[in-house]
């Protein structure tokens, strides 16, 4: 019963996982942002409290989630 949990747990995590980074923004800015200083808008400089920053940081919670749980599922085989 517990391995059936964790491996719903890991599709869905899988799944998470996938639509959270197709969500984010590439990072090249071209050459008509870096010219016009694209990056030193107030959302440029405050990243981490946009919803790109957020977005980076779930990214990062699931990422590790879905390492923790392949290597419990695959132990626990």
């Amino acid at each position: 019963m517990g391995i059936m949990i964790l491996k719903i747990v890991y599709l869905l995590d899988c799944i998470l996982l996938s639509g959270i980074v197709l969500l984010q923004q590439g990072k090249a800015m071209g050459i008509s942002g870096a010219i016009g200083g694209a990056g030193e808008t107030y959302w440029g400089k405050n990243k981490a409290r946009s919803m790109e920053g957020g977005l980076h940081k779930a990214t990062v919670v699931i990422a590790v989630a879905f390492v923790v749980l392949s290597v419990a599922l695959n132990i626990i085989k």
